[in-house]
């Protein structure tokens, strides 16, 4: 545990990312499951919530 404390510490964008990027999939995947895609559609819109959130915490992390 102290070892994940101090990465969260040393790396908070990359923890940011991580986080807002399970949570974007998780959105995702609730949203779709009613939804006929093929599986590389599928994978392309994961691939895209991931460069998503992604931005969104270069963005905010703009000083």
């Amino acid at each position: 545990m102290t070892a994940v404390k101090r990465f969260v510490q040393e790396h908070p964008n990359i923890t940011a990312w991580l986080g807002l990027s399970v949570g974007f999939v998780i959105m995702l995947l609730f949203a779709a499951k009613d939804v006929d895609l093929l599986p590389t559609q599928l994978l392309a819109l994961v691939v895209s919530c991931v460069a998503l959130a992604a931005a969104c915490v270069w963005i905010i992390n703009w000083d």
